[in-house]
């Protein structure tokens, strides 16, 4: 599969989620956030950092950018589309999913190992997972508060849309413990923990980030 890595001005973690595309056994595919095109890429990974320098709101300049016009038709057409932090935010200010990210709690930047539970592998990017699975990965972020009316915070819930879930101490005040969700079609994922950062024993936080790479090939070839 061919997976496309958008990179921002401020993107930290594009490198890094263009490796794991690649150790997950797929061909990464660099975009840069001025195209008109995805290149003819399968799916799309909008990776970690700071776009844009977080100026106005985290995401929402790069929700702007030309490609994520390309984007945000694709998805539409059920393109998977994976959201990784700052990605993540861009994916809520560009409406892709519900809810929005907002400045942790406890006003303080974190970086640690975090335990998830995933709550649906009935997505493109979490079917190498069995759902309930418990896993770890690397957390990394500031504002990292998913937060939505209650609304909102009850169809996620009831309709399965609540993709990851924080397990002991909530790192930044999300809401109902929410890590990650997805949107309606299940194309669409949004994870504010980084996977691209455990998918080698090497780098300290194992390899549970791996199956967000490998679900795709297994699902090609299922």
């Amino acid at each position: 599969m061919k997976i496309g890595v958008v990179t921002f001005p401020g993107s930290l973690d594009d490198v890094d989620a263009q490796r794991a595309v690649t150790i997950g056994g797929n061909d990464a595919v660099a975009l840069w956030h001025g195209d008109h095109d995805l290149k003819g890429v399968d799916e799309v990974v909008l990776p970690g950092g700071f776009s844009n320098g977080d100026y106005l709101r985290c995401g929402a300049i790069s929700r702007f950018s030309p490609v994520m016009a390309e984007v945000i038709a694709a998805a539409g057409r059920g393109m998977p589309v994976l959201g990784i932090c700052n990605g993540f935010q861009i994916l809520c200010e560009s409406h892709l999913l519900p809810g929005a990210l907002i400045r942790n709690d406890h006003r303080k930047f974190v970086c640690r190992d975090q335990r998830l539970r995933v709550e649906n592998n009935r997505t493109p990017w979490t079917s190498a997972y069995a759902e309930g699975a418990e896993i770890t990965i690397v957390l990394k972020n500031g504002e990292g508060g998913f937060v939505a009316d209650e609304a909102t915070l009850d169809r996620l819930e009831g309709e399965g849309h609540v993709v990851a879930r924080y397990l002991g101490d909530n790192p930044n005040g999300s809401l109902r413990d929410i890590a990650g969700v997805t949107n309606a079609a299940g194309n669409v994922v949004g994870l504010m923990p980084h996977p691209e950062h455990a998918v080698e024993h090497l780098t300290g936080a194992g390899t549970d980030g791996l199956g967000f790479f490998t679900s795709l090939v297994e699902q090609s070839f299922a």
